[in-house]
């Protein structure tokens, strides 16, 4: 489903003339699809009596469900002259004047012999125009008329199927040719270098198709498509129809439904138009309606609930905010005096290991041996002075608990009877 179905809503009445037939066909456009559901042809309608084709029309509708529905008349492609005209720069309210300036050197009926519509395309300075002999309109309106059908418009092929095609999306990009219909092929074209192309094919289908794709300047290796296959493809209709050689009045029912319609092109004199009642649609529109509204709402209530908490958990953390500042300023002040503590501690311990370390150098350097020096740090001790014999003061050292890994620092020397030395010494768990 695409964001353009959501809001095709609508039913319609396509009728075709074709030749002395009408083709008719009813269909209902919803969000999920394009539903036909009836179509039949009322044959020899010109020479029969309009009472009676038109109650034979009258009974159809009725059996469709559609009686409260206007038709759209699609008219014969060869009693309509279809032009593009290009209007670049030219503002939306000065279009009218401009087409009506230009519209006589378009057709070659006689003065006032013409009715003409246009519409101009979506984004683009191009106006197409439709443009059918006014003797032409007021006879199949006075058919019409007397058979008791409501005409809300007469339209051409170009302007249905260019309406048709964009329902749901836009047609396929780069352009196509397509070519079809009754009661002689109509090649209907879309391309960047001419938005629109309808025109009968009077030569042979492939010739005329190799034609109308150069006038639309397409790859000549294009394939040339069937109508068929570039229209909206129906979700369900009755068993016996067959969209291939149903394509126009198809296209004009599809027009017809949707209430916004791409082009509004309608050669029916005002004064001469009927319209559909749409009150039927209303609870269809409300549901619809109501619809989207839910959808909505379930939108948009994950985003408006996480606001909500996110709202509340800052209302809690300001709450609580003040006794997690005075925790915190607590707990600053705790690791500060702990940290306090464990330094007078260090020097607490570091003083009675000092004196504990020179009490043992005091008790292990016994006389006459004496020191002159004594350097002492938190790993090491560094002892000077003279004894008669310094070799064995690195044995008591190191039998001392106090005492590791002595050594002499220098040579022992000679001074008379004594030995000067210089011993460094680990102390017992210091650091290495």
């Amino acid at each position: 489903m695409t964001a353009r179905s959501v809001f095709a809503l609508g039913a319609g009445v396509g009728i075709q003339i074709l030749g002395g037939d009408l083709r008719v066909i009813v269909v209902r456009l919803r969000p999920t699809g394009i539903h036909v559901l009836a179509s039949t042809v009322i044959s020899g309608f010109r020479q029969r009596p309009a009472a009676e084709w038109g109650a034979e029309y009258a009974a159809f509708l009725k059996r469709a469900g559609a009686g409260h529905l206007a038709a759209t008349v699609l008219l014969p492609r060869a009693e309509v002259i279809v032009r593009l005209l290009a209007l670049p720069g030219v503002s939306g309210k000065d279009l009218e004047s401009a087409v009506s300036l230009q519209i006589d050197a378009l057709h070659p009926y006689g003065e006032d012999q013409a009715e003409y519509a246009w519409a101009q395309l979506p984004d683009s300075g191009t106006v197409l125009i439709g443009i059918a002999h006014k003797a032409a309109i007021e006879r199949y309106s006075g058919d019409f008329a007397e058979a008791g059908i409501k005409a809300a418009s007469f339209t051409f092929s170009a302007a249905v199927l260019y309406s048709a095609l964009r329902v749901w999306s836009d047609p396929r990009p780069g352009g196509f040719l397509a070519a079809g219909g009754e009661p002689g092929p109509e090649a209907y074209g879309e391309s960047p270098s001419r938005p629109i192309l309808s025109a009968i094919l009077e030569e042979p289908l492939e010739r005329g198709a190799a034609l109308a794709a150069s006038e639309l300047r397409l790859d000549p290796e294009a394939q040339c498509l069937g109508l068929a296959e570039i229209l909206p493809k129906p979700k369900s209709c009755p068993a016996d129809f067959d969209l291939a050689g149903a394509e126009l009045p198809y296209a004009t029912a599809l027009a017809a439904a949707c209430l916004r319609p791409a082009l509004k092109i309608n050669l029916l004199p005002a004064a001469l138009r009927s319209s559909s009642s749409r009150l039927i649609l209303a609870p269809t529109v409300a549901l619809a309606a109501l619809l989207l509204l839910l959808a909505a709402a379930l939108a948009a209530q994950a985003p408006y609930q996480e606001r909500r908490q996110i709202e509340l958990l800052r209302a809690e953390i300001a709450r609580y905010e003040p006794q997690a500042h005075k925790a915190e300023q607590a707990l600053k002040a705790a690791r500060t005096l702990r940290d306090r503590i464990q330094v007078l501690d260090s020097f607490r311990r570091r003083t009675r290991a000092d004196l504990d370390a020179l009490q043992e150098l005091t008790r292990l350097i016994e006389p006459p041996a004496w020191l002159g020096a004594l350097e002492m740090n938190e790993s090491t001790v560094t002892i000077s002075g003279m004894a008669e014999q310094a070799a064995p003061l690195l044995k008591l050292l190191d039998n001392s608990p106090y005492f590791q890994g002595s050594e002499f620092v220098g040579q022992i020397q000679k001074s008379e009877k004594n030995e000067v030395f210089r011993i460094r010494a680990q102390r017992e768990g210091a650091p290495q």
